[in-house]
This record gives C-alpha cells, sequence and structure tokens, in this order.
C-alpha cells in the first residue's frame, strides 16, 4: 500500500502550493509555531520568546527552536521538496554548501549555486510507481486465475481422493490377489534363470579345459596331452597310462571339442587348472564375483514421500530381482588370463520357455507397480493438506521447480519441497532446506518461505533459506545470496503474493498543503 499511496502524493504534488511557517518546519508541526505568540520547545523544557525561534541560537534541549539553522547539533530541517517526497536531513547539513533537498532551501544562506530538481525527480519516480503499479494489476488478474484453477483442482483431488477411499478394501484386495500372482511366478522364473545359468557355466568351463588340455592348438585333446595331468588318473595308483588316458577319452587317441564334451563327464571332476591350481573353479568364484550391489542411483528415481506404504515390500522384492538381473548379465568367465571381445564370453540368450516365464514375472510386477501407485492416495491427502495461501493461490507452486544460474552454481528452488545448490562446472548437489513454514511477519505472512535443516555445513549448523517473496507478472528467481554463513536469502517474484492495487484516479488539488 506504500507505493501507492507514494505514487498519490507525488501525482497531486506537481500542482500544490506551501503553507507559510518557519523555515524547516513540517506541516505536521505547524500548529505549534504560531508566530507572535511564544514558542513552548516541543519536549516541554521551557518557553521562549517567538523571536527567538530560528535566531541561530539554541535555546531547546531538543533542538525545535531552531529548525531552519544549525544551530543544535540535535536538530532536524524539514525539506518541502514540492513536486517530489518530502524529508529531513541532520541540522549541521545546513548552509555547508552541499545541496541535500532537491529545492534548495537547505543552502539558503551559503552561497552554494543548486538547482531545484524535485519535478524532475517526481517525474522520473512516478513514472517507476506506474510501471510497479501496472506490473501490480497485471499480477493480480494472474492471481485471480490461479485461485479459480486452484480451487477447482482442489475441488477434483478432493473428489478423488473420496472414491479412492470409498473403495478402498476392493482395491486392496485386488492388490493383494496381483502380488499373489506375482509370487507364483517368481519360482519357476528363478529356476528356469539358474538352469540356464548353471548349463552357460558349464559349457565356459569346458571350453576353458579344453583350450587348456590342447597344448598344440591343433583342436583335438589327445592322449599325450592328457598325460600330462597326473591328477585325472581314474585309479590315483600314481601311474597313469595310455591305457587309462585313452579310456578316459572313450576309447580313441584324441577327440574334438564336439567329442569332448560327451567325455567332460570323466574330466571335470578332477582336472586342476594350468593357469592356478590353487585357486578355486571359476563356478565356486563366480557367483561371489557376480553379486554386484545395485546402483544406487535407481533408488533416487523416485522420492520417498511419492512411494506408498503399500509397496514398500515389494520395492524390496524388486531390488531382490534387480540383482538376480545383475547375477545373470555377468560373464563367470570375465576374469580369465586374457580379455576376449565384448561378444565373446557373454551369455546366450536364453531359451524360448525361460523368456516367456521372465515376461510374465515382469509383467505382473509392471501391473501390480502401476496398480499401487493408482490406489495410494497418501500424497493426495498430503497435497490437500498444504498451507497454500488463503485463496490457495500458491497451489500452482506445487511440484514445480525454478532455477537460477549464476557464475558459480545452480540453485534449484522446488516451493514447498527443497531448495538447491548444485555446481555450474559438475559436482554433487547440495540440500539448502526442506520445506518448513510461512514465516512472513504477522500483516504478511505470506510473504516469505523458510526451509530448513539442510545440508550440515563443516564445523557448523544446518543449512537453511529464507525465501523472499515478491509481486510480478512472471515466476522467477530473481537474485540468490548467503547474507550469514550457511544461511542463504532468495527473492522470488510471482503473481500469487500480489495485492488488489486501489483505485488511482487523481483529482487536480491546486491548494494542497504540504
Amino acid at each position: 500500500w506504500l507505493l501507492f499511496l507514494l505514487l498519490l502524493l507525488l501525482s497531486v504534488g506537481v500542482s500544490a502550493v506551501e503553507v507559510q511557517r518557519p523555515r524547516g518546519v513540517p506541516l505536521s508541526k505547524r500548529q505549534f509555531y504560531e508566530e507572535g505568540k511564544p514558542f513552548t520547545c516541543l519536549d516541554g523544557s521551557r518557553t521562549i520568546p517567538f523571536d527567538r525561534v530560528n535566531d541561530d541560537y539554541c535555546d531547546c534541549q531538543d533542538g525545535s527552536d531552531e529548525p531552519g539553522t544549525a544551530a543544535c547539533p540535535n536538530g532536524s530541517f524539514h525539506c518541502t521538496n514540492a513536486g517530489f517526497r518530502p524529508t529531513f536531513i541532520p541540522s549541521s547539513r545546513i548552509n555547508d554548501g552541499i545541496c541535500d533537498c532537491c529545492d534548495t532551501t537547505d543552502e539558503y544562506n551559503s552561497g552554494a549555486t543548486c538547482q531545484n530538481t524535485c519535478r524532475e525527480l517526481g517525474r522520473k519516480e512516478r513514472e517507476s510507481l506506474q510501471k510497479m503499479a501496472e506490473i501490480a494489476k497485471e499480477g493480480f488478474l494472474l492471481k485471480q486465475q490461479l485461485i479459480h484453477e486452484a480451487n477447482r483442482g482442489l475441488e477434483d483431488k478432493k473428489a478423488k481422493l473420496g472414491d479412492v477411499q470409498g473403495s478402498k478394501k476392493d482395491l486392496e484386495a485386488k492388490v493383494e490377489a496381483l502380488r499373489t500372482v506375482k509370487e507364483a511366478a517368481e519360482q519357476p522364473e528363478r529356476e528356469a534363470k539358474e538352469r540356464h545359468l548353471k548349463a552357460w557355466e558349464e559349457s565356459a568351463r569346458m571350453a576353458e579345459v579344453f583350450l587348456e588340455l590342447d597344448d598344440d592348438a591343433d583342436g583335438f585333446v589327445s592322449v599325450p596331452e592328457l598325460l600330462s595331468h597326473s591328477e585325472l588318473d581314474p585309479d590315483a595308483d600314481g601311474s597313469f597310462t595310455e591305457a587309462e588316458a585313452q579310456g578316459l577319452l572313450g576309447g580313441v587317441d584324441k577327440v574334438d571339442t564336439a567329442a569332448f564334451e560327451s567325455i567332460w563327464s570323466n574330466v571335470k571332476e578332477k582336472y586342476m587348472s594350468e593357469s592356478n591350481a590353487d585357486t578355486p573353479a571359476p563356478e565356486e568364484t563366480s557367483r561371489e564375483e557376480i553379486n554386484e550391489p545395485v546402483s544406487d542411483n535407481e533408488s533416487d528415481q523416485y522420492p520417498d514421500d511419492d512411494i506408498p506404504e503399500d509397496e514398500d515390500d515389494d520395492d524390496e522384492e524388486d531390488e531382490d530381482d534387480d540383482r538376480d538381473e545383475h547375477e545373470y548379465k555377468i560373464p563367470p568367465t570375465a576374469r580369465t588370463e586374457e580379455k576376449k571381445d565384448d561378444d565373446e564370453g557373454a551369455m546366450p540368450p536364453y531359451d524360448q520357455e525361460t523368456q516367456n516365464l521372465i515376461d510374465g514375472k515382469n509383467a505382473f510386477k509392471t501391473e501390480l507397480f502401476n496398480f499401487g501407485f493408482g490406489i495410494c492416495f497418501r500424497n493426495l491427502e498430503k497435497e490437500i493438506s498444504f498451507d497454500f495461501g488463503p485463496s490457495s493461490e500458491f497451489a500452482y507452486l506445487y511440484s514445480q521447480c525454478y532455477e537460477l544460474t549464476t557464475s558459480e552454481y545452480i540453485y534449484r528452488l522446488c516451493p514447498f519441497n527443497r531448495v538447491t545448490q548444485k555446481p555450474k562446472f559438475g559436482g554433487s548437489e547440495t540440500n539448502l532446506g526442506s520445506w518448513g513454514k510461512w514465516a512472513g511477519p504477522e500483516d504478511s505472512i505470506y510473504s516469505v518461505m523458510k526451509y530448513e535443516h539442510g545440508t550440515g555445513c563443516w564445523q557448523g549448523p544446518s543449512r537453511s533459506t529464507t525465501v523472499k517473496l515478491t509481486c510480478g507478472k512472471e515466476t522467477v528467481v530473481t537474485s540468490t545470496s548467503e547474507p550469514s554463513r550457511c544461511e542463504y536469502l532468495m527473492e522470488f517474484t510471482c503473481p500469487a503474493i500480489c495485492q488488489e492495487p486501489p483505485n488511482l484516479e487523481i483529482s487536480s488539488h491546486e491548494h494542497q498543503e504540504l
């Protein structure tokens, strides 16, 4: 309101005339200075003849008898500044050779060359204030639209919440049925994956052993090549003969890769790897190597507040499923002495029966996930309970984020959620505070937002952010600063804070008193 009152004052000031009174006296105190009557100091300390007012000698302790001279060290001089804003200056600045009043009245006896700039200053300020008034008017019109849309959206959400609550039991029964079907589908899918993995591991180990036994790399494993591995002696009597080696090969002198598969059962239990006889077989180590944790990034895709309570157990199951997926994607022979091409050593595709089981289980997971989020009304209750202003004018800010980029950082304000700071050229995000409360003064509580309990500073308090709202046609973060360590300040413009402007139809006041 101050803006509009000031605009009104400046508008009428151009055509005003000054009421006669002693130099330096404001209109509000004119009645205390009646010429020809004794003057009583404004602090009531004494009474003096009127001719001792502005006589350049300080008689009153409060300096009220010298409003137009520099005689009293604690006095003040009133600049009328017709056409602009009136103001007060310390009496020590009177006749000091510097023009402090735009109407030059403070330098009436100094000889300083001053020009009256009040009308020009008033004109510029009126233009500026007029622009601000127009912005406020447009912003208020936008605010009315926001209120209308917010109220309509609130009614829709309340209706949806009522529908969901009314059929909650039926929906819970459907979710439980879906969960049962999903769990039933998981066991055969897991068993099929396990069979596929074991077959792949067995095939990979057999191929590795064949390559190690084929010393001359001619594509065959022969009797002499087997004899170099005494651990394969069938009777373990310390004498591994050619006949025994030939018996292991199925009665022939050598076998290729296809034939080696048929005699693999004779070799696999006793064979000791040439590369490292002391290390466990790949099948023993592969499980530990491939049990890699699921990336934490997956959990960041959905904010904690968006996960319904009913789905917590399913989330844990899904994480287990994700770990299973990782297990079946990492080759057990990936850590051989020579790294092969990316396509070599990769697990072959699942057979059609196994793939059908996987697709079926995933379909139930997706249906259960989507259905669970559809019936979750916790988020609706939370949103409806928020204080979005007297008429819900701030509701449109919910679930929105606004950024401001500086030379070093990207600041991100998500109203009713949190404020963050991220280095412009890479680095982790820092929480500058989560939504706390409206924190404006009592007569304008919705003019300030407070975000608290952010990331703790090193040997300091948790970060917090104060967001000051100003009227504007656009919704944008205009500035950020850190006035105190770990305490941030943001300027945020939005139409929801705009107030209805008064009617500024100004008539001509030819005799307005100043």
